[in-house]
């Protein structure tokens, strides 16, 4: 089964274990081999040393591509159990990807079967659509260029970045993007083959929503039923 987790915000980079956690679990393996995408946040060093000390009973590697040292980039990802992508600027991400072939080759670790992860920009990625803060810090702009591996829209950080919220519910009223989910900072998504499975939280009152048309020109946002961890 193709396995997406996209969290609004959480995970190491934000000094939560147990979204974490549960994305290893999918693995289902006692040491799985999970290798982090740092390319959002531009590779920095300091990031893949916390990433290797958050992941210290997993088998890690590192895909840099601002230094980059694998050859063979489809072969790499899908030799994996679980490839984690960290948060940034996701339109720069996607660039840098497709030039590099990144994108082909994550398609192909997602067929393969590989745990597909992330936050923020890594959540961003996985679908048709999201909002973004790419283009203008403080903004939330539509951006409709992700690698289409989970149908319609994704928004990151729906309480945690107060212009989030009001720029979806315009974006969907208008149709500028395609219904989708939206999740608060340590809550996420988990999709399977392209559908909703489940919806996780690490912190009390963190929720995710579907957001949709109403059908009288508004948006109906529905928090969906999200199982608290730990």
């Amino acid at each position: 089964m193709r396995h997406i987790v996209a969290m609004g915000g959480g995970g190491f980079q934000m000094g939560d274990r147990l979204l974490d956690a549960e994305v290893l679990a999918l693995a289902g393996k006692d040491r799985p081999r999970v290798c982090l995408i740092p390319t959002a946040s531009g590779d920095p060093r300091e990031l893949e040393d916390r990433f290797r000390a958050a992941f210290s009973h997993c088998d890690t590697s590192v895909l840099r591509l601002f230094d980059r040292d694998v050859e063979d980039v489809e072969a790499f990802l899908s030799g994996h159990d679980v490839v984690y992508v960290t948060g940034g600027n996701t339109v720069s991400m996607l660039a840098v990807w497709r030039a590099h072939g990144v994108d082909r080759a994550l398609l192909a670790a997602a067929e393969a079967g590989v745990v597909l992860a992330g936050m923020s920009a890594g959540a961003n990625c996985w679908f048709e659509a999201c909002t973004t803060d790419s283009f203008l810090l403080g903004r939330a702009d539509p951006l409709r260029d992700g690698l289409g591996l989970a149908a319609g829209s994704f928004t990151p950080h729906y309480d945690g970045e107060e212009a989030r919220r009001p720029a979806l519910r315009q974006a969907i009223a208008s149709g500028a993007l395609a219904p989708g989910y939206a999740c608060d900072d340590f809550a996420a998504v988990h999709v399977v083959d392209g559908e909703f499975a489940d919806a996780w939280s690490s912190r009390s009152g963190a929720r995710a929503y579907r957001v949709e048309p109403d059908g009288a020109g508004g948006v109906r946002e529905t928090a969906l039923p999200t199982r608290l961890l730990g």
